[in-house]
């Protein structure tokens, strides 16, 4: 799920990490708004919010919309930068540091984001983007680009040009290509909305506690893939 990438990565792979990770976002989007009104995994809308207070001359109010864009930004960054440095030095485990910052983030915020609602909302948001930031460099940059977890916009847009090309592409193996990735697609959106509705249902008896789901979810992503790990380096040991 996490250590394949590249060549070595299949649609299984993918749509193993597409579903963990896209249900995680969906209860941190629904979570993120519930508790202080912000889209809490992407950036379009804070984008065009950011432009329409300056605009009005704004600044203070459009300065945290940059913040906003910016935790984002940094996230990915941040990813990015500890995925190269590591992999400098081996090509094992590199996602486990991205990965475990994301789920310090969220139980943290689980316990005492409760305390900050009222008091500091924005340090929730930016912290949720800086996440989610996170999620979406790592999971782009194992999957080759292939999975994205943290919007939906662009699923929808590619659903739509594979569906149109089913009428079209004739050859079996071009079919084929086109069901796997329709099938990653529709997991991807069925899994957001799936860690949508317990996100929504979960806020409403627990609050941002509800963040613990999506974190221990990780953390059983992380122990399942070290457990494969250790399991595949066995059968090679023994077949040697």
């Amino acid at each position: 799920m996490f250590t394949h990438q590249g060549k070595s990565r299949t649609l299984t792979h993918n749509l193993r990490i597409a579903s963990l990770l896209s249900f995680v976002a969906g209860i941190v989007n629904v979570a993120g708004f519930l508790a202080v009104t912000k889209l809490t995994t992407n950036v379009t809308g804070h984008f065009a919010f950011f432009v329409d207070e300056v605009f009005k001359l704004n600044f203070w109010n459009g300065f945290i919309y940059f913040l906003y864009i910016f935790f984002f930004f940094l996230g990915s960054f941040v990813s990015s930068f500890l995925v190269e440095l590591i992999s400098q030095k081996t090509e094992r485990n590199i996602y486990i540091f991205p990965t475990s910052i994301e789920i310090l983030i969220l139980i943290l915020l689980g316990f005492f984001g409760g305390k900050l609602i009222n008091s500091n909302p924005n340090f929730i948001a930016c912290s949720l983007l800086f996440a989610m930031g996170l999620q979406n460099s790592l999971v782009t940059k194992i999957s080759n680009a292939t999975v994205r977890t943290t919007h939906l916009t662009g699923l929808f847009t590619d659903l739509g040009i594979e569906l149109s090309q089913l009428f079209f592409y004739k050859k079996p193996e071009m079919k084929q290509k086109l069901y796997s990735s329709i099938k990653l697609r529709l997991t991807i959106i069925s899994f957001f909305f799936i860690g949508g509705i317990i996100g929504g249902i979960f806020y409403g008896k627990i609050q941002l506690m509800v963040l613990f789901i999506a974190g221990v979810a990780l953390v059983i992503g992380l122990i399942y893939d070290n457990i494969k790990l250790k399991i595949r380096l066995l059968n090679r040991k023994y077949n040697h």
